[in-house]
């Protein structure tokens, strides 16, 4: 390892460095990458959901960030990216420098929205967000699906926001549910969508078609919700009514997922959605793709390490155990391809050469 990159790759035992991790006995993976997570995202200390009045300052909302964020890496996950606030530069920043532990931060700084405007002023809003260092675009092509997940944007202004997105380099990530957006979204040339948890059958085969990758969520994020509605309720836009939609649509999510995984040339990235009161808790959801949604081990493995990698446009840098690439390296204590609930078990965490977790197996206890 030099510079927190992979130098080289050995034979056992022929290795030159100062220390050695054992790891033999574990599950050796690249670092998992979350593609859909709001890492901000908090409880205040009244125990309900961050409202802005009680204290509007980047740096409650970076040290909340943080927190999140090192919880998010004891999980496993290396690399991460935030869809959605405008906030998340400070954190990222501070986590670029070595100063607070977290995944590696790509972030939205932001999103298109139906009042976002034009065609031509959503091209200017998306311009500008990458001029403030914008990572990815993230486009809400429908209302939440606590408000029906009704598709709100046109066809212009997907084609405006998707395509400024490619002219400024960046990768455009789709929040939709409904066919008709789906249809709007492949026809933009948009890169990813997010949930669809209201599509039809036949709608699978338009992520065959187009190569857009698919983040679908069938777990954490329901149960979270589920569990915590009521520290929700009330602020913005949270309603139980609304949750009470939300639950309504899981069965739909599940069954959109399960036939995703059974259709070959759609590609399925790991996607959590993870928000407050779920940092940390990730793999729960990558173990769902298996245990609920039918989704092979290897396959799952796939879609948080290499094939999330290149969703990020990342494939060369991240995602693999190679020679060049960012030292993020996690051990799981098991086997998934024998016991998916292994994914979930990760006990060795490396990012970028520093090591943040080294804990015994657990085998013992179970």
């Amino acid at each position: 390892m030099r510079d927190g990159l992979i130098d080289d790759i050995l034979p056992r035992g022929d290795g030159r460095g100062d220390r050695v991790y054992d790891l033999t006995a574990l599950t050796v993976l690249p670092g998992y990458i979350d593609t859909h997570v709001h890492i901000g995202n908090h409880f205040d200390d009244d125990g309900r959901v961050h409202r802005a009045e009680n204290d509007p300052s980047v740096a409650h909302l970076t040290l909340h960030g943080a927190e999140n964020a090192y919880r998010t890496l004891m999980d496993g996950i290396t690399t991460m990216q935030s869809l959605g606030s405008p906030r998340d530069a400070e954190l990222r920043a501070w986590i670029d420098r070595g100063e607070v532990p977290g995944p590696r931060l790509l972030t939205s700084l932001g999103a298109v929205r139906e009042d976002t405007g034009t065609p031509d002023e959503i091209r200017a809003w998306v311009r500008d967000r990458a001029a403030a260092g914008a990572d990815v675009v993230k486009v809400f092509a429908s209302t939440s699906i606590r408000f029906g997940g009704v598709t709100n944007l046109s066809a212009a202004q997907l084609e405006a926001a998707c395509g400024e997105a490619h002219a400024q380099g960046l990768k455009a990530v789709v929040h939709l549910h409904r066919s008709d957006a789906l249809r709007l979204a492949a026809d933009a040339g948009c890169d990813q969508v997010e949930h669809g948890w209201l599509l039809e059958p036949a709608d699978v085969e338009v992520f065959v078609e187009s190569g857009m990758y698919l983040g679908n969520q069938i777990d954490l994020l329901f149960r979270n919700y589920e569990d915590n509605g009521d520290r929700f309720a009330g602020v913005g836009g949270y309603t139980m009514e609304g949750f009470a939609n939300l639950q309504a649509a899981r069965p739909g999510a599940l069954e959109v997922f399960r036939r995703a995984a059974a259709t070959p040339g759609v590609r399925i990235v790991y996607s959590t959605d993870a928000n407050a009161g779920s940092h940390g808790a990730n793999t729960d959801e990558l173990v769902a793709y298996v245990e609920q949604g039918g989704q092979a081990p290897m396959d799952a493995v796939v879609s948080a390490t290499s094939l999330a990698a290149e969703s990020l446009g990342l494939e060369d840098r991240i995602g693999a155990i190679a020679a060049g690439y960012e030292a993020d390296v996690i051990a799981l204590d098991g086997d998934p391809l024998a016991d998916p609930a292994a994914l979930g078990r990760v006990v060795f965490v490396m990012r970028g050469g520093r090591v943040y977790k080294n804990d015994p197996p657990r085998a013992a206890e179970r």
